[in-house]
């Protein structure tokens, strides 16, 4: 595998619009690669193939690979971050990421197994009141990562480059009121 800096790794997922979410996710925020294990996600494909796609053409380059055993995966020097609510974890505010990093979520239905757990370099969580959707806590995951980087793209290039293609909005300055 080519050098990298952050992979994602689903422990069975089970919703196509789920890991499409995230593809989506992994396309905006410049993820190399995701990872799936189990059988639920293949087996929905296969039982609904006309789902709505929610990747769009910012993801259609991201790996996307079922695995066996998402440990097995990381690349020398990359950080093991798991993002579960486990007792003992780090509030994600608080969290530093590394510059590498393979960040493991639990499946929408259950949890991570203590033996992945186990071999995280750190466990983080987002402080809700309740279990968020899988493609929003790696929305949410990946934003920090951005936000707390020193490589955040601003200005009105981005804006224009990102946008859907429908969107001419532009903001009118106002009177300045005193």
């Amino acid at each position: 595998m080519n050098e990298t800096n952050v992979y994602i790794g689903l422990s069975n997922p089970k919703s196509p619009d789920n890991v499409n979410s995230v593809k989506r996710a992994a396309g905006n925020y410049g993820v190399d690669a995701i990872f799936y294990t189990g059988t639920r996600y293949p087996r929905a494909l296969k039982l609904n193939p006309g789902g709505v796609n929610m990747s769009r053409d910012v993801s259609l380059n991201i790996p996307l690979n079922g695995v066996d055993d998402l440990l097995e995966v990381k690349v020398e020097c990359m950080q093991i971050v798991c993002v579960e609510f486990v007792e003992g974890a780090i509030a994600l505010p608080d969290y530093q990421h590394p510059d590498k990093a393979f960040y493991i979520f639990g499946p929408e239905d259950g949890n991570l197994t203590q033996a992945i757990i186990d071999q995280a370099d750190a466990v983080v969580y987002v402080p809700t009141r309740g279990c968020m959707n899988l493609a929003a806590t790696v929305n949410v995951l990946l934003y920090d990562r951005l936000a707390k980087s020193n490589q955040t793209a601003i200005g009105e290039e981005l804006i224009r480059q990102s946008r859907d293609k429908n969107n001419n909005l532009k903001v009118i300055k106002k009177c300045d009121f005193k």
